[in-house]
C-alpha cells in the first residue's frame, strides 16, 4: 500500500484509480450514482470535505498522507464489502435535498421527487388545498419531507413498520425542522391511523419480487430486506394498500403507488382498476394514479 499512496498525489490520480478498481471489481451502482466515474468523484469528495458540485478546480489539488490514507480505506470499503456508497458517506439526495442514511433504511430512490417538486400537477392543481397528507412505507423520511415543501398548508403523517428507520426518519424530520408538521407513526401501514382520512396517500412500498430478491446483486443486500421483499409476485404490500386505501381518503382524494417495473405485474393482478399510469422524465410507468371514488371497497 504505501507504494500506492507515494504514485498517486492528486485528486485526478485517484479519480482515475477509483474508476479503473471500481470496473475491475464489477462493482454494482444505482443508489444514487449510475457509472463507476461519478460514484468515484462523489466517494473521493466527500471524504476529502470538499463540494460535491465542484470536481473540476480540485483534479490537480495533491493529497496529503493522511488524505490519502482516508481516500483509499473508503474506495477498499466500497471494493471489498460492496458497501453503496450512500452508506458510507451517510448522505442521499432527492435532487437538491440532502437525507442521513445508514443501514437501517433503503438508500432513497424514488420517481415521486420529480413528481412532488412540480406539485403534483397537473393532478393536483392548488398545492395549498392539501391540508392532510399521508406518506406509508416512509423510510427515511424522505418523502414526507419533500410533501411537506411541496403542500405548504399540510401535515403530514409518515407512517412505517421499521423502529429503526423511524430514527433516521425522526434525524431527518428534525434537520429540515419539520417536528411540528412532520408526525412520524410506527404502523403496519393503515392499522394505527383510525379514522384519520387525507387528501393525498403516497407510497413507495416493498416490492420486489421473490425472483428479483434472489438475484440481487451484493450491494443492494445492504438494505433492510424488510423494505424490499413483497412476495412472490412483489405486490403483498401493494394489495394491503388497495385494500385499505379507500377508507383513509377524503372525497376526491388520490392515491399514489410506485411499484417500480411492476407495471405489467399490476396490471394482470388488478385488470378492473381503471390507473393511470404517469410519465416523468426519470421513468415511464413506474407511478399508478387511482381517485377514492375509483378504488373498490375490496380489492
Amino acid at each position: 500500500m504505501n507504494e500506492l499512496l507515494d504514485e498517486l498525489h492528486s485528486v485526478r490520480d485517484w479519480l482515475r484509480y477509483a474508476v479503473s478498481r471500481f470496473t475491475e471489481a464489477g462493482l454494482c451502482f444505482g443508489h444514487g450514482c449510475e457509472n463507476a466515474y461519478d460514484e468515484a468523484a462523489w466517494l473521493i469528495l466527500h471524504t476529502l470535505h470538499l463540494p460535491l458540485d465542484r470536481l473540476e478546480p480540485f483534479l490537480d489539488a495533491r493529497l496529503t498522507r493522511s488524505e490519502r490514507l482516508a481516500v483509499h480505506h473508503v474506495l477498499q470499503q466500497r471494493i471489498v464489502r460492496r458497501l453503496p456508497t450512500a452508506y458510507l458517506t451517510h448522505e442521499a439526495w432527492l435532487g437538491d435535498f440532502r437525507f442521513y442514511v445508514d443501514e437501517r433504511v433503503i438508500v432513497p430512490r424514488s420517481y415521486f421527487a420529480e413528481m412532488l417538486e412540480d406539485g403534483f400537477s397537473p393532478w393536483i392543481e392548488a398545492p395549498e388545498n392539501i391540508v392532510e397528507a399521508l406518506d406509508l412505507c416512509t423510510g427515511s423520511g424522505c418523502l414526507a419531507i419533500l410533501m411537506a415543501h411541496a403542500f405548504p398548508e399540510a401535515r403530514i403523517d409518515a407512517v412505517e413498520l421499521s423502529p429503526d428507520a423511524l430514527t433516521v426518519a425522526r434525524k431527518n424530520v428534525d434537520e429540515y425542522g419539520l417536528g411540528e408538521r412532520v408526525r412520524l407513526i410506527e404502523s403496519n401501514l393503515f392499522a394505527a391511523l383510525g379514522r384519520q382520512r387525507y387528501d393525498l396517500i403516497i407510497s413507495n412500498p416493498p416490492y420486489v419480487t421473490a425472483a428479483s430478491m434472489a438475484a440481487l446483486p451484493e450491494e443492494y443486500r445492504h438494505e433492510p430486506s424488510l423494505a424490499l421483499a413483497a412476495g412472490e409476485d412483489g405486490l403483498d404490500i401493494v394489495r394491503r394498500i388497495l385494500q385499505g386505501a379507500k377508507s383513509h381518503l377524503r372525497p376526491h382524494g388520490l392515491l399514489a403507488v410506485e411499484v417500480g417495473h411492476n407495471r405489467d405485474l399490476v396490471e394482470k393482478a388488478f385488470p378492473d382498476l381503471p390507473m393511470t399510469w404517469i410519465d416523468c422524465s426519470s421513468g415511464e410507468g413506474k407511478i399508478f394514479i387511482l381517485q377514492k371514488e375509483q378504488l373498490k371497497t375490496r380489492c
